[in-house]
């Protein structure tokens, strides 16, 4: 079968691959839409591999939220470059609207799902990477349900730098609630409230703060007292409910919280690349290294 500038423009804008590429893929396939799209699948799926070793430490995070269902993920690329391409953000936003509606329960479990387009999560990325010429990755998520008497606080700060999404049961104030994940966002606690902290840390940071204490010089009759002061100012950095809110510094959290009548029970936080080791490459050694190899 003779292969039209129409096929290729069919298979290009299904696949977003090159030109040439397509042409070449209908050309080796006899002009085969469906095989044509595998070919240019596997073609993806070896470009993938080749950047597989490369390291993915930017990209966003996003949260969508549906009726009482939300999902909070981050999803990876090389560079910030193309974590704002256009392409990547369809599929960020495509990907996390899929996984809001089959609910896998892992991000393995998540990329064998198959998508509305026909296309397994894997190679719907893969796809991806051979498009946009970078590593990338589904990195993590997690989705939380609510009732209809509780609150979903959706906040994305610098475009999906961080993301923070707050449940408030109790209370319907969606506002009240996205204030909260925007001060999340800001003051980056690690609890709620002391109830979540273990015992075990409480006595760790405690058995450092005595340990400070005597080595300033501090006379051991009154130690116990000033690390009892010192673990409560500990409590008020960590715990959200205790932080001076950031849009009234003059109210705690938890007191904003109460005055909407509900309460505070769960906060989950991504920030891009938080816990990647990123790797400094030198430009002028990878220069080297390639024309030693020539």
């Amino acid at each position: 079968m003779a292969v039209t500038a129409q096929m290729v423009k069919e298979l290009r804008e299904k696949t977003g691959a090159g030109m040439m590429d397509c042409k070449k893929a209908l050309t080796e396939v006899n002009g085969d839409m469906d095989a044509a799209l595998d070919f240019l699948r596997e073609k993806g799926l070896s470009s993938a591999a080749k950047k597989a070793d490369r390291i993915a430490a930017e990209g966003t995070t996003t949260i969508e939220v549906s009726g009482n269902e939300a999902i909070i993920l981050e999803i990876n690329a090389e560079t910030d470059f193309v974590a704002k391409n256009e392409g990547f953000q369809t599929l960020v936003k495509e990907i996390s609207a899929h996984l809001l509606k089959t609910k896998p329960e892992s991000v393995e479990a998540a990329l064998t799902t198959t998508m509305d387009n026909g296309l397994v999560v894997a190679d719907y990325i893969s796809n991806a990477i051979a498009k946009i010429g970078e590593k990338i990755s589904l990195r993590r998520f997690e989705i939380r349900t609510k009732t209809d008497n509780d609150a979903f606080g959706a906040y994305l700060h610098m475009g999906g730098r961080i993301s923070v999404l707050t449940v408030l049961e109790g209370s319907t104030d969606d506002e009240a609630a996205k204030d909260v994940a925007m001060h999340i966002a800001a003051m980056n606690p690690k609890y709620v409230s002391h109830d979540q902290i273990s015992e075990e840390e409480v006595e760790h940071e405690r058995k450092i703060l005595t340990e400070q204490a005597l080595n300033e010089g501090k006379p051991e009759n009154i130690v116990a007292k000033m690390v009892e002061g010192r673990l409560r100012k500990y409590f008020e950095e960590i715990c959200v409910l205790d932080q001076p809110f950031v849009k009234n510094s003059d109210q705690k959290v938890g007191e904003f919280v109460t005055s909407t009548g509900g309460k505070l029970t769960e906060f989950i936080r991504y920030e891009v690349g938080e816990g990647i080791e990123k790797r400094e490459d030198n430009f002028a050694d990878e220069v080297m290294s390639q024309v030693n190899k020539g």
